[in-house]
């Protein structure tokens, strides 16, 4: 075989697209890993390392359109539209409006939730059995309120939701939260406890997926920048790099929120906008807080690990803009410090952004393309991609070596877009 032959190549390396790989090598495949930066560079490095069951109800319900062109109008706010003209991000929004309906709305809360607890599941099990070594804690997510609005809505939606889909979740007084947390503020309302959640640190945990790849006999090419396909008929023959060219039997595209870039070389419209996110790193503070929370009138997520403590969240839909947003990075300190009574660590040390590759309908892509016939799309997590990572790496390689996956693709076929 040519040297830069593979059974499998994997464009993206990414928590995806490296548990992809590591499935595929389980089948017995040859795998190569094209990464235009280092393991886990982009939105697989930065964010709150939550693996959430929770959140398999999506963003996109009644009223969340109206939420999004309010806050046009506040660029501190949780959920923001930039308002300038981009062309592609208005046929996403106009997409994504239609899918703020009850029935969509049910319809992506099972695919996700199917997902989700299968990779929770796996996860767990991989951590264990590999002895990870990425901080993986499994004592929940804890949703705390501090006022009653927020706390009286996700009563209404997100706990019937969750408890229908057999996702586990306990309803806790406020002194009760406050008890079990002592680097909460005073004035806890209430709180919702989610036991079948986990988190980890995301970087460690994506940098020891990397050296098994590496381990079990995978190739991973760093600072290999994509910039062409070779095509014949209705196979992709080459992938052109400014490290050379490679080929694979089957292609992989695991690319994040740089997948409509890519995909637009192949011809493919991918229905997805980057959704902009922040996160700030500390030391971990002398009061952390015992479980990841969510601070949900603010929308700030906290995540305390042995090794330090972060702060995250916030979704901004800005189109391809690069760069740190002051005003969002602040909003995100105001919001911690009215919750906790530390809400920094004594030393800061990363601020930090990403796009997050967010589909239509907040169902991932994954699946083998209807117009190529050797590829395979592993992409549009959205928030989700470290939560959702372990179980699409194992439908993946179902799907591309014949085998029963082991939860119905149907869902999260390209084919539903025409890919």
């Amino acid at each position: 075989m040519d040297a830069s032959h593979s059974d499998v190549l994997i464009l993206g390396g990414g928590v995806v697209g490296l548990s992809c790989a590591l499935y595929a090598l389980q089948h017995g495949a040859h795998v190569r890993v094209l990464e235009q930066g280092t393991p886990g560079c982009g939105s697989s490095h930065g964010n709150c390392g939550t693996i959430t069951p929770s959140h398999a109800a999506p963003l996109a319900m009644p009223g969340t359109l109206a939420i999004a062109l309010r806050s046009v109008f506040r660029a501190d706010a949780p959920l923001y539209l930039n308002p300038r003209l981009d062309g592609a991000r208005l046929r996403w929004l106009l997409g994504f409006a239609r899918h703020c309906n009850w029935q969509d709305f049910e319809r992506a809360a099972q695919a996700r939730a199917a997902i989700l607890l299968r990779s929770r599941q796996l996860i767990g099990e991989w951590i264990g059995r590999e002895k990870l070594d990425c901080e993986f804690v499994e004592s929940g997510v804890m949703y705390v309120y501090r006022q009653p609005g927020p706390m009286v809505a996700d009563e209404h939606h997100h706990t019937t939701l969750l408890e229908r889909l057999g996702i586990p979740v306990q309803r806790l007084r406020g002194d009760e939260v406050e008890a079990m947390e002592p680097a909460l503020k005073p004035g806890v309302k209430g709180g919702l406890l989610h036991p079948g959640d986990a988190r980890l640190r995301p970087d460690r945990y994506v940098a020891e997926l990397a050296r098994l790849v590496r381990e079990r006999g995978g190739v991973i090419e760093t600072g290999a920048r994509i910039e062409r396909f070779d095509t014949e008929g209705r196979r992709i023959v080459r992938v052109g790099t400014n490290r050379g060219d490679f080929a694979g039997d089957r292609v992989l595209l695991a690319l994040g929120a740089w997948s409509p870039l890519l995909g637009s070389k192949l011809g493919l419209r991918l229905p997805m906008q980057p959704g902009k996110g922040y996160s700030l790193t500390y030391t971990r503070p002398s009061l952390a807080p015992r479980n990841a929370l969510v601070l949900r009138d603010v929308s700030v997520c906290v995540t305390t690990w042995d090794s330090g403590f972060r702060l995250g969240s916030t979704m901004e839909f800005s189109g391809y803009a690069e760069g740190l947003n002051r005003t969002r990075i602040d909003a995100l300190r105001r919001g911690a410090a009215e919750g906790l009574r530390e809400p920094e660590g004594p030393r800061l040390q990363e601020e930090w952004w990403g796009w997050r590759p967010m589909s239509v309908d907040e169902v991932p892509i994954i699946g083998p393309s209807t117009r190529w016939s050797n590829l395979h799309l592993a992409t549009a997590h959205g928030m989700l991609g470290v939560s959702m990572s372990a179980a699409t790496g194992e439908l993946v390689a179902a799907q591309l070596s014949g085998t029963t996956p082991a939860f119905d693709p149907a869902p999260y076929a390209p084919a539903r877009f025409g890919l």
